[in-house]
Formats: C-alpha cells, structure tokens, sequence
C-alpha cells in the first residue's frame, strides 16, 4: 500500500467531473496507491474541495491558505470551522515563500503565524510549504510550539541542516517526483539521509510529474514512480519503503489514521 500524502485532487484537469476523478482515483489504486491527502491551498476553494470529495472515504482533506495565496485573505473563523469538518485531518497547506512572492513576506508571516496557532489550538498537524525562507520557516515553527502538533515540510527542496532542524521539531519531510529530476542531485542526498520513520512520498499533483512522466499533468498514480526511485536511491525494496511511509503518514495524521479504521 502506498499514500499520497499531498496531492490537489480538485485542480486535476484531468478530473472535470465526478466519472474522471472517479477514474483518477481507480487508476491510482491499481497502482498500490489507496489513500490520498487531498490539500487546500485557498481558504475560498475549501467547500467546493470538501463537496467534490465527499464520496471518497480514502480522501481526506486539509485546511489552510497558502502563502502564494495570502493576498485573498485569511478569515480565522471560518477556518477554525473548517477544520472542524471530519475528513479535515491537517491545518494548511502553509508557510512562507520568499522566491515566488517576496512582495507579500509581512502577510504570509502573518497568515503562517496565525494558521500555527489554530494547529496547536485544535491539534492537527501542519502542512508546510517553504521556499527561500529556511530561517524564517523554522523560527515561526519554533515561536509557535508547533512541536506540539508536528507536521511535514512537503516537496521538500532544501538542504539536510534544515531537514534535520525540522526533524528535530517533530516534523516529517515528504519527497515527490522533483527527486527524479537530472538536476536534483543536492535533494537526492538529503533524502538519503532522511530516517525512516520520518519519511513520506507525495505527488503534488497536477504538479511535478515525476520521470517518466515529465510534461504530463501529474496524478496521484505516479506516486509509484516516486517511491520506486526513492527505494532504489536508499537501496531498499520498494516494499519496504511503501510501509514504512504508510505507517509513517497514520502515526503524523492520527485523525486519518480513525477515519481508515486502523
């Protein structure tokens, strides 16, 4: 069994319609891939996310604004009642993005800020994105306490000094196919490196597909691709891998861990 463990099920072009996610879904499956961490990215797309994977008991979902989204806004209100919602297993997808939105630095620090805080609140853990801002990344985690609900640095682009700081912390650190890009030598080392019990597999999908399937939407079935060559790359079997970060996912999301009976 294998997890995506960040994926954006309802961004998939792919998926207009119910029948092509439904697809989707039946596709990835037959690939050994049976649950999916479905990640809110903006605060106004929740509902239509929430509806749209209602029928899906192995879907489950976050909460939370992105820090490349952080211009539309924040309501903490509505968010805490989001996460009140059952499938909602995790806060975010949040962090800081200096790289891409430089412009924006005091807000998503606000918005990140706040979104830790109702982590702790309500004791889910979090979904972070972080480019260009190791530093800043890692001292709102720790100011925030964030070591009390833990979480995940997902995609993970950045050195081992910050894998391990993160680690440190209680977090986990996720790979996705930007493991197997030709230019992903510094990542490759980093995730040799990364403890097992610490480890998760992820497509971002429609994002980064993986090789072979680069120039392609990405889909959660390519998550195979990614653990396959993270197995190969850590000289493990790919069996091995596939349960220690099944296992890995349950024991970060303990509220997913219910809702799938284990």
């Amino acid at each position: 069994m294998l997890i995506d463990s960040h994926c954006h099920l309802d961004r998939l072009k792919a998926a207009p319609d119910q029948q092509s996610l439904k697809q989707i879904i039946s596709d990835a499956k037959a690939r050994d891939v049976d649950y999916f961490l479905c990640v809110n990215v903006r605060q106004q797309g929740f509902i239509s996310m929430r509806d749209r994977m209602a029928e899906f008991d192995q879907v489950f979902l976050s909460a939370g604004v992105h820090p490349l989204d952080v211009q539309e806004g924040l309501d903490t209100t509505e968010l805490n009642e989001f996460v009140k919602e059952p499938k909602v297993v995790a806060i975010g997808e949040t962090g800081l993005d200096y790289f891409y939105a430089n412009e924006t630095k005091a807000l998503q620090q606000q918005c990140f800020e706040q979104q830790i805080e109702l982590a702790v609140q309500v004791n889910k853990p979090l979904i972070i994105h972080t480019r260009d801002a190791r530093e800043d990344t890692l001292n709102f985690l720790r100011n925030g306490h964030a070591d009390k609900v833990g979480g995940v640095l997902h995609c993970f682009t950045e050195n081992w000094e910050m894998a391990k700081a993160a680690i440190d912390l209680g977090f986990y650190i996720s790979v996705s196919g930007i493991a197997t890009f030709k230019n992903a030598g510094d990542l490759r080392t980093v995730m040799r490196k990364v403890p097992k019990d610490r480890l998760l597999v992820e497509t971002d999908s429609p994002y980064l597909a993986p090789v072979p399937h680069r120039g392609k939407e990405n889909q959660p079935a390519f998550v195979r691709d990614v653990a396959e060559f993270i197995a190969e790359l850590r000289g493990e079997s790919y069996e091995e891998l596939a349960q220690y970060t099944s296992e890995n996912f349950f024991n970060l999301f303990t509220d997913a861990a219910k809702l799938a009976g284990r």
